[in-house]
């Protein structure tokens, strides 16, 4: 795996301060600016990754959506740059909400168009159900109101995992693997996904999260999942569900009841891809793309 990664333009790193019932933590967040109509160009879009994963996951997204908007990819906390929390037990929706809801008052702005993944969109959810809130424009990457309890058992098979590798090659082979089910991509379409996730940790290399992430998933793991249906159909904003056709945490069923109630979420599904699209291939861009462009 030596070829080249794609040149990007690169975001600037900029930090928020954010509060949690232990005290106070740094959120990071990598900053693109819009390259016409100024900085912030036609308006805000706040991108937020997966459980396990980062901001730099959406930088093949940020880079071509910055041509007009000012594009956000917070790290959440326990991730990338930001801090990692002093109880783990904070580590949820609801300290995850918290930061984001202090990120956009730290953008000063009053509204925002949301891309999240898995995790991200669940963020994403909670915060365009509540009254009053920013949300003008919501994309939801394979995630929805009720999760497979099949993709939950497998992802808990690995999240928090804190291996070490002799070297970068040895951890994105071994990451490449693990994201078998994230569809096809070229060495080069790989490497954005590994370049900001296998980091060096003194002599060693490993991934770039706080393994403590898992206790509460795991805390939770085998209980009854909340009823999330009366948050979707709380959410009035326009909705965008994209699927990968062989997600084994978004089910068939469940996204055509998104498409017929609530927000009737558009729905886009990839062929050959699980749990979750990465939004670096072309057609994937586009559809994010030109959804936040309609006027």
């Amino acid at each position: 795996m030596q070829s080249e990664t794609p040149q990007l333009p690169e975001p600037v790193l900029r930090h928020v301060t954010c509060a949690s019932p232990k005290g106070l933590h740094r959120l990071a967040y990598w900053q693109w600016d819009a390259r016409e109509g100024g900085p912030a160009g036609k308006g805000t879009i706040v991108c937020v990754h997966g459980l396990t994963r980062n901001g730099r996951d959406f930088d093949a997204l940020a880079a071509r959506l910055s041509e007009r908007h000012r594009v956000v990819c917070p790290d959440i906390a326990g991730r990338g740059r930001s801090d990692r929390l002093a109880d783990p037990m904070l580590y949820g929706i609801p300290q995850y909400l918290a930061d984001c809801v202090t990120l956009i008052a730290r953008l000063d702005v009053d509204k925002v168009d949301w891309v999240g993944t898995s995790m991200g969109g669940l963020i994403g959810m909670t915060l365009a159900s509540l009254p009053g809130n920013p949300i003008g424009r919501l994309v939801l990457n394979d995630i929805g109101p009720h999760i497979d309890p099949a993709g939950l058992e497998r992802i808990a098979g690995y999240v928090g995992d804190d291996p070490s590798f002799d070297s970068f090659e040895q951890g994105e082979a071994t990451l490449r693997e693990l994201m078998r089910d994230f569809g096809p991509h070229t060495d080069a379409q790989f490497r954005l996904l590994s370049r900001h996730y296998v980091i060096r940790k003194g002599e060693r290399w490993g991934y770039h999260y706080d393994p403590a992430i898992a206790v509460p998933f795991r805390a939770l793991a085998g209980l009854p999942q909340p009823d999330l249906w009366p948050m979707w159909d709380a959410i009035a904003c326009p909705t965008l569900a994209i699927r990968g056709a062989n997600s084994d945490i978004l089910p068939a069923q469940v996204v055509a009841a998104m498409s017929a109630r609530g927000p009737r979420a558009r729905v886009v599904e990839f062929d050959g891809v699980g749990h979750a699209p990465t939004l670096i291939a072309d057609e994937q861009i586009a559809a994010v793309q030109d959804f936040l462009n309609e006027e």
